[in-house]
Parts: C-alpha cells; structure tokens; sequence
C-alpha cells in the first residue's frame, strides 16, 4: 500500500478522523502524520498543512482543527478547480487556495447543527440553516469533488500509485405501510370506508373492496416486483422496516407480530439487510430496544443498521442513543424536505463526537434522494423527480462516489398518485446496471 506523508505542526483527534476517512477510506492509501519538517526531506512528494513548504501538495490551515467543541466559523467561500469551496484560505502560495481538511471536518462532522436553530415541524435540523443551501449547492456532493480533484493532482506524480475509486448504487427502502388495505382490522376498515363514503370517493371503495375480496391485489404490495427487480440487475438492498408496537398518526405500518407482516419481514431478511425504522415517538431506549428485538426473533439475525422514521436525525442526541442500542450503521443522514447531500458527500463515514472530541464506531451512510420529499415537499413529476436524481447520480459517477436512494413500497405499487413512478425507477435502475 502507497503511504503518503503528511506535515502538521499541530496533531490532533480532529485531524487524524480527516486523514482517516480522506486517506484510507477514500483514496486506500496510508499515510504518516509528521509534526518536525525534516520529516519531509527526501519525499519524492508530500502533503504540507499549515506551511507552504518547498516541493509539497500545500493546504492552508484556519484553525477549527486545533480547536475544541464549538465555535463560531468564518465561512469564507471560493471556487478551485471550479468547485465551490468554504474555508477559503489566504492569497498565499499554497497548492490548494482553501483549507480541505477543515472543510471535509465542517461537512462530515456536521459541525453547523450543534449551532442554535430553529427546528421544523417534525423537529429537525432545517436544510435551510445548512451553508450548502445558503449558497445553492445542496444538490453538488462537494466533498466528492474536492477528494476527486485532490486525486488528480496526487496521480499526476509518478512515484505515487492512487486507484480511481468506483461509483457504488445502494437502493434501499423504507418499509413504513406494507399494505393500504389488508391487515387493517375492522375498526380502521370500517373508518376508512366512512371517509371515503364521506368524499364521495367511489374508486376508492371500489379498489378496497375488490382488495379485501382477494381480486386485486393491494396497491401498496410490491415486494415480489422489488426481488424479482434485484435479482435482474444484481442489487443488494437494504429494507428498514417500521416495527412499531402502537399505532399514531405518524405510525401506521400493520403490526410487525401479524402473520402477514412476519412473513414480509423474513422474505426481506432472506434477499437483503433488514435495519431498524424506529416509530415516530421512539425516544426511549426501552422503546427502541423493544422494536429491535422483534426484528431480531423475526429476522433470526442481529439488527445494527437503522434509519431514523421521518428522518428525525438530532445531532448528537440521535447517534448516542443508537450507539447505546447497538447500532453500528445509520442511513438518516438526508433531509426529509429538500433533495441533496446533508454532509456534502455521499461515501459514509464514521461519526465524529465533537462534545468529546473522538471518532465513533457508528458509520454514517448519506442519502441524496427521497421519493416522497421529491413527490410531496417539492411536488416534482416522476420526469421531473428522476431528472434531479439523475443529475446528482452524474456527479457521484464522476467522482467514484456512493448513491444511496430511498423509497417505500408503496410508491412503488400499483397505486394512482405514484402513477409513473414505478416505470421510472425500473428505467433508472437498468441505466444504473450498465455502470
């Protein structure tokens, strides 16, 4: 394995969690971190921080790194290699005219949501108050590009040998209603054909009716579409199922217990990864560990992976809870409102604890795309919806990145408001196989 050498006059936690990721996640290299510059002599090529140092790739130094806990940024923009860049350094003599390791921190760490906020209606971090929204470039994975750009330079050196990293397709799906009819009991079968007699909503009597009589299958029920879905084209989903013991407004999945719900559970755990959507209301550990637990007897398999229901991510208190549950791998770093990269990129990365300054063992998966987000906050067409995806996938590609999508069964079913949207995940998934 290549190792590159890297000075700092200053060494810490911070630091080393950039490296880590950048170096030999990103790039599959090691490196050796230096804080005396004779180090350097006799590097055929080396990384200078804080220093232009004569014959080094430099990077200038603004200080979060040496910093502890939080404190208020100067976010000073600019542009490299045309990419946007935030902690833009000094008109000095550097390689790099902004400081990466600083940037990649701010991103990953997600450093702006311990700042003051105020939350949305489902109590969360708004992408608004995020600087990739302030400044138009939520939809770019700007890490991605910046790592990619690094490549370039470190692979125009002869003595160093860096691999081109490959783009990676995940799919993966929130399992919140299985059905729209079925399983419902006589009490919420009976309201529903009330409401719907109370608009006046013939089709929809209809369409239950025939649902309930076994002659139409339920609009919502698009699991053996899904498998046989994969299997064509060679995919390994991950399906995060709504466990939830008691029903709410915002809890509305058939119980996980019921026949037909142990059924479904068992045939995703035999295709793909079965991960944890914890309910709405799920936060107490008592709670979020007696949902686990009955994925894990159903399943048969431990249950580390989650994604947060709603997409209710509160930094930190969400990553400490599941760290507390046994939950080593999260896939809730999105926004539930607006479309794009919540930390700039979309390879996952160890979460970083800024209150106690060390990295984690909780690996966080990004998202860039939500079928519902796309269908319900931003009132997109299926055309209009794949064209964002598309155009967010293109940049992952170029840059060797991870695309990671979400969907639910039921946008995927026969059902008239996602009229479009089955045929045009099934296109996006054959252009994806070609890759």
């Amino acid at each position: 394995m290549e190792t590159i050498v890297v000075y700092s006059a200053g060494v810490s936690n911070r630091l080393k969690y950039v490296l880590d990721w950048l170096f030999r996640e990103r790039l599959h290299v090691g490196y050796r971190l230096v804080d005396d510059e004779k180090e350097t002599a006799g590097q055929a090529v080396f990384i200078s921080y804080g220093k232009a140092l004569p014959d080094s790739i430099s990077i200038p130094c603004n200080g979060l790194l040496s910093q502890k806990g939080i404190q208020k940024q100067e976010l000073n923009t600019g542009t490299w290699e045309n990419i946007p860049t935030i902690f833009a350094g000094p008109n000095m003599d550097y390689t790099l005219p902004f400081d990466l390791f600083s940037a990649i921190f701010y991103l990953l760490s997600r450093y702006e949501e311990y700042y003051p906020y105020k939350p949305d209606n489902h109590d969360r971090y708004p992408a608004s108050a995020s600087v990739l929204y302030k400044n138009g470039w939520l939809q770019r994975p700007l890490v991605d590009e910046w790592v990619a750009a690094l490549i370039k330079i470190l692979q125009a050196e002869p003595s160093l040998a860096i691999a081109t990293p490959h783009f990676l397709f995940l799919p993966t799906y929130d399992i919140d209603m299985a059905y729209s009819h079925l399983y419902k009991g006589f009490g919420r079968i009976l309201g529903a054909y009330v409401r719907a007699l109370i608009r006046v909503d013939i089709r929809q009597i209809s369409e239950r009716t025939q649902v309930l009589k076994r002659k139409q299958k339920d609009p919502f029920d698009s699991f053996r579409w899904l498998r046989q879905l994969h299997k064509e084209y060679g995919c390994k989903p991950v399906y995060f199922v709504l466990a939830s013991h008691k029903r709410t407004k915002f809890d509305k999945n058939v119980h996980p217990q019921h026949p037909a719900m142990v059924r479904i559970i068992k045939n995703l755990a035999k295709e793909g990864t079965v991960g944890i959507h914890p309910s709405y209301y799920c936060w107490s550990r008592e709670t979020f560990d007696q949902e686990k637990s009955t994925l894990e007897q159903i399943t048969t398999r431990k249950i580390p992976v989650s994604r947060q229901h709603y997409i209710r991510l509160k930094t930190p208190e969400t990553w400490r809870r599941l760290l507390k549950s046994g939950i080593t791998e999260d896939y809730s770093m999105g926004y539930g409102a607006y479309l794009g990269f919540r930390a700039g990129t979309g390879n996952s990365f160890f979460w970083y604890d800024i209150e106690n300054e060390e990295t984690t063992m909780l690996r966080v998966h990004p998202f860039c795309f939500m079928d519902t987000t796309a269908h319900y906050a931003m009132k997109l067409s299926p055309s209009d919806a794949f064209a964002k995806l598309e155009e967010m996938s293109k940049r992952l590609e170029q840059t060797g990145s991870v695309l990671v999508t979400i969907f639910h069964n039921f946008t995927l079913g026969t059902g008239s408001e996602w009229k479009g949207w089955r045929q045009a995940y099934e296109n996006f998934m054959h252009e994806k196989s070609k890759l």
